[in-house]
């Protein structure tokens, strides 16, 4: 056996590992050694820079009183009422997203002439930041509400729209062929075709809107609401609570890893995967 066949027969996929190597070189604990490390740095940073007479206020910062602080919010019911407001106000915010970017997605992926239309002026409202609409949301509603699903909306859409034209545009053209040959219209084209095709997309622009609608929310939220995550840190910060300020960026977090882990399960789940 010449060395190369020894070097492929030691690093074959195929070739049965110990068990304390296998989990050793899984995704969780290769996940929870980086989770620890990132606590350790955040301790020890955190231990040498508010441990600082003048910097003593901030301990609040560090890991135990954030810990205490986030024991402290799950057992309170007015932190949960915001979870729920905040969900909502993200929830209502993509499904208009989706409502009024899925149709636009569609139809600018599968005609190109409209594409190249809408291109220049969609790429130009995707660059405009989404709290920038903030002082035309304030004027233009009438609640602090529906100014803040408007902000979310406004940053959601983008991904939608792109990620659901791209899955059109990747639709095999043979696919299309063969059906126009058969006498298919448009409307079962979009409904036979393109639409069960480009889901692996649709699925990736909502993971994306997510991502984006759960950090535009916070400063959102800073309007003038009395409920959610945003109002709450404002005003941890605001009674220089800070370790309550630290564990509710630890929940948002949390719940965004969650929310961002439901979807990526959904796909796999379902075997919609196009990477």
């Amino acid at each position: 056996m010449n060395a190369m066949e020894r070097y492929l027969k030691k690093h074959s996929v195929y070739v049965k590992q110990p068990y304390a190597e296998k989990m050793m070189n899984s995704g969780f604990f290769m996940g929870l050694v980086g989770s620890l490390f990132f606590v350790s740095f955040w301790g020890v940073g955190g231990y040498f820079l508010f441990t600082r007479a003048d910097l003593a206020q901030f301990q609040g910062f560090l890991p135990l009183p954030t810990l205490k602080g986030l024991v402290r919010l799950g057992g309170d019911p007015h932190f949960w009422s915001s979870v729920g407001a905040s969900l909502f106000r993200v929830c209502l915010g993509i499904i208009i997203a989706f409502i009024v970017g899925f149709p636009v997605g569609l139809i600018i992926g599968f005609y190109r002439k409209i594409r190249a239309l809408a291109y220049p002026s969609m790429q130009f409202l995707r660059m405009v930041s989404p709290l920038s609409w903030m002082p035309i949301a304030l004027l233009v509603f009438s609640s602090f509400e529906s100014a803040i699903c408007f902000i979310i909306t406004m940053a959601t859409i983008w991904p939608i729209v792109l990620n659901t034209s791209l899955g059109v545009a990747r639709v095999n053209p043979g696919w299309i062929m063969m059906a126009r040959n058969q006498g298919a219209s448009d409307f079962q084209l979009f409904t036979r075709i393109i639409i069960p095709a480009s889901v692996p997309y649709i699925l990736t622009s909502l993971r994306l809107a997510l991502g984006v609608a759960w950090i535009v929310l916070v400063p959102a939220e800073f309007l003038g609401v009395s409920s959610g995550l945003g109002y709450i840190i404002n005003d941890a910060r605001d009674t220089m609570e800070y370790d309550l300020l630290m564990a509710v960026v630890l929940a948002i977090g949390m719940i965004g890893f969650c929310l961002d882990g439901s979807i990526q399960f959904l796909r796999r789940y379902l075997n919609w995967e196009h990477d």
